[in-house]
């Protein structure tokens, strides 16, 4: 068995930016580990299984997609395939950033997806399905190191005292 899917999803925390992997080795890590009390970062991961003989047609929407979210100045889909391992195609990884698309940002997008023909709402639903045969999609925290996780229980377990026991028999 090999660990590089574990290293896939590891890896997708890291920065991408050339100049964030050109450090050397002593640098300071990118990012501080968050504080105890701080909003921990979140992101979603979509699992895909894809019908047979329909990966090069979901990449390609994906692609699609990304040329929408490009119109908008937003960033692409990050994607994560199977070499070895679990049952899936394709995995996406999309950090959750918060911000909200200003409304020039989504008539740009609405505009550029109309330009390429693609179905919006439950048309989008309907459409995609064809090409899956299984998703599940998970919301994490992460990337945290083990201290900072270790760091909001311990906070918590402070702050909340065990239930004291009422005397009854278990």
């Amino acid at each position: 068995m090999t660990y590089r899917f574990a290293y896939l999803l590891a890896a997708a925390a890291l920065p991408l930016a050339p100049v964030a992997q050109a450090q050397p080795a002593t640098a300071a890590p990118a990012t501080a580990p968050a504080a105890a009390d701080a909003p921990w970062p979140e992101a979603w991961f979509e699992i895909f299984k894809l019908a047979p003989g329909k990966q090069e047609e979901f990449i390609r929407r994906i692609a699609q997609a990304d040329e929408v979210a490009a119109a908008g100045g937003l960033p692409p889909i990050q994607l994560f395939f199977h070499e070895n391992g679990a049952d899936f195609d394709v995995i996406l990884f999309k950090p959750v950033t918060g911000i909200e698309p200003t409304p020039e940002q989504t008539a740009a997008m609405d505009r550029k997806r109309k330009e390429l023909g693609l179905p919006s709402g439950p048309a989008y639903f309907v459409d995609i399905r064809e090409l899956v045969a299984e998703h599940s999609d998970s919301q994490t925290y992460g990337p945290l190191s083990a201290a900072t996780w270790l760091a909001r229980l311990d906070k918590w377990r402070a702050e909340n005292p065990p239930r004291k026991s009422t005397g009854a028999a278990q």
